[in-house]
């Protein structure tokens, strides 16, 4: 089974959704045969400028929320990440994504089985529960080295170019066949399931799924 994860660093419900994913699958276990997980690129504020923006003024500018509404929705935002095991902190800042997916994208194609989950991971929690700038060289390469990754080679990838033209190239795949919010979880290429969802909601589609699939091969 393959599973395509595809969200933005930036994007709360993607922490919420991934980690609940990751629960799923902690359960599942082998009961379903053989799991590949991508982490596939999605960019919410494609043209955040390398200094960012005060977080509260942008999304309440961007949304339309006042500041009450905007409280309310952190609060939901903080009490269903507690739910599935991720904590928000307070994020004061929103910063471009675009290296941090390059990375992904590297970590992906060059690093060992999980490196690419580990990353993502420490990528969500340094921006959405410790509130660091996942904008920075320095903050990007330490991440990388905590995920198993070669520092020295994650900064080799942040100082030139490498793996731009791929996001941009993925990201434009996985608007033209539709997806426009995340998290967007798509199994097998055929099966989509979107929004931050409660673990169980994961688990038990990817055992119907895998259930169907074992039928129709029997």
């Amino acid at each position: 089974m393959r599973i395509d994860v595809v969200s933005d660093v930036a994007c709360p419900w993607c922490a919420i959704g991934m980690t609940a994913l990751d629960r799923a699958l902690e359960r599942i276990g082998s009961d379903v045969g053989e799991i590949e997980v991508h982490v596939q690129p999605f960019e919410l504020n494609p043209t955040m400028g390398p200094a960012g923006e005060d977080a509260a003024k942008y999304l309440s500018e961007k949304y339309g929320l006042s500041p009450e509404q905007l409280t309310v929705n952190r609060a939901r935002i903080a009490e269903r990440g507690a739910a599935e095991g991720f904590r928000f902190g307070t994020r004061s800042h929103v910063w471009n994504t675009f290296d941090a997916h390059r990375l992904l994208f590297w970590a992906g194609v060059e690093g060992p089985p999980g490196a690419q989950r580990a990353l993502k991971r420490a990528l969500l929690k340094a921006y959405h529960g410790d509130d660091r700038n996942i904008g920075s060289p320095d903050v990007l390469v330490e991440l990388a080295a905590e995920a198993g990754l070669p520092a020295e080679r994650a900064r080799e990838v942040l100082e030139g170019s490498q793996f731009a033209e791929e996001v941009r190239q993925a990201e434009r795949f996985w608007q033209e066949i539709g997806i426009h919010s995340v998290p967007a979880v798509i199994i097998d290429r055929k099966h989509l399931i979107s929004g931050g969802q409660p673990s169980a909601v994961f688990e038990q589609a990817l055992r119907q799924i895998a259930a169907e699939g074992a039928s129709a091969g029997s």
